[in-house]
């Protein structure tokens, strides 16, 4: 009874390691509830004005963490997928006046910000 009931277990084992294997690398982990992930995107923008705007555009439930670059234009955010999309992160960041990869901010959101934070006269960087 007991060799019947090791070579089962052994069966189902092998059969679900193997299975894993051939998923495709993007299903090997899906998020379940709880989990978080981390995700990158470029943000434009040009002073620490914007740095402060962008990251408290996220300080919403499901975001953990978010840092903007100024250098880099990257904004790199931790955040729950079962609370928060991903694009949903692009459009808050947009919502407050800066582009995304996928999200461009509107023109009349973006007339509003500060001089010095209108990053599409192509001023690379200002200095505050």
């Amino acid at each position: 009874m007991k060799t019947l009931f090791s070579i089962i277990i052994i069966f189902v084992f092998a059969i679900s390691s193997f299975s894993f294997i051939f998923l495709p690398k993007d299903r090997q982990h899906s998020p379940s509830f709880g989990d978080e992930i981390t995700t990158s995107f470029k943000v434009s923008g040009v002073c620490g004005m914007c740095k402060d705007r962008i990251e408290e555009a996220l300080y919403v439930t499901g975001v953990k963490a978010a840092t903007w670059d100024r250098k880099s234009k990257m904004l790199s955010v931790t955040y729950k997928p079962k609370k928060i999309s991903e694009l949903k992160l692009h459009e808050l960041v947009a919502g407050v006046g800066h582009d995304t990869e996928k999200v461009k901010a509107k023109n009349e959101v973006y007339k509003n910000l500060p001089d010095c934070c209108l990053y599409r006269d192509g001023v690379q960087e200002h200095h505050d």
